[in-house]
């Protein structure tokens, strides 16, 4: 791509990011979900099953959150942590495309023995001694810790992405750019203040990857973790502090105005 073009591209990006990284875009996408909450662990909480549900219809995917986060009396932290054997019944029968009542179970099980030993599940990430440097290594790290409980169900493994198998994980990049990323705009949290904005990775779904190649960000044949990273190694070359605010621009160019 040549210089010019360049210049063209990120005047394109930033002009959508303007345009959509304000909170009216919050009502029809799934971030809606932990924005109906003020407490740092519901935001946690529900945002983290907004995202990991958010593969379909928007709509479809806001109305089974919002019907979760009410199997949860809409209070999720306060409910892993204190909720006896019999509530967990109710639970029974959810259903969100492949993801079902085994896997929420699992997920409800982790979180409460998570959470009775951490105050924020940005812990679950980083590591306990922000050891960890790279999108990559917390994300392997968070999936081996989700699963390290004994009883943890195979079937539930490919709901939560993973690097270590080739996933793009476009899900969670996006959860970890709602919980780490800061700004002035009121969509994304930026509650979590110990994963630098500048390593988060674009989530890439159908519309962001067919942007991205159009303007030339994405090179590499399929989609996998190491083209998430092309396309965040060209958006860095735009705004090295902030590369994943451009997902705002590749998502609103893909899904509002088909480009």
């Amino acid at each position: 791509m040549k210089h010019p073009e360049l210049a063209e591209v990120k005047a394109l990006l930033d002009d959508r990011v303007e345009k959509y990284n304000r909170p009216d875009f919050i009502p029809h996408d799934p971030i809606s979900i932990p924005h109906r909450f003020e407490k740092k662990q519901d935001i946690e909480i529900s945002g983290f099953f907004a995202a990991i549900l958010a593969w379909g219809q928007r709509k479809t995917i806001i109305n089974n959150c919002i019907k979760l986060m009410d199997l949860m009396d809409n209070a999720p932290h306060d409910f892993i942590l204190n909720h006896q054997e019999q509530d967990l019944q109710r639970f029974l029968g959810f259903k969100h495309r492949t993801f079902n009542d085994t896997d929420l179970l699992y997920l409800l099980h982790f979180f409460r023995w998570y959470y009775g030993q951490h105050e924020s599940l940005e812990t679950a990430f980083t590591g306990q001694n922000q050891e960890l440097q790279t999108q990559k290594q917390r994300l392997v790290y968070f999936h081996n810790l989700v699963f390290s409980l004994g009883d943890a169900p195979q079937r539930t493994r490919k709901h939560i992405a993973t690097p270590a198998r080739k996933s793009a994980c476009k899900r969670l990049n996006m959860y970890l750019r709602w919980m780490a990323r800061k700004d002035n705009c009121g969509v994304d949290f930026g509650i979590w203040d110990s994963l630098p904005m500048s390593d988060l990775v674009c989530p890439c779904d159908v519309h962001v990857e067919r942007v991205a190649r159009r303007l030339g960000l994405i090179t590499r044949k399929g989609m996998d973790w190491e083209t998430a990273e092309e396309l965040t190694a060209h958006l860095r070359f735009f705004d090295p502090t902030d590369p994943v605010k451009y997902d705002y621009a590749l998502f609103g160019l893909g899904v509002e105005e088909k480009f």
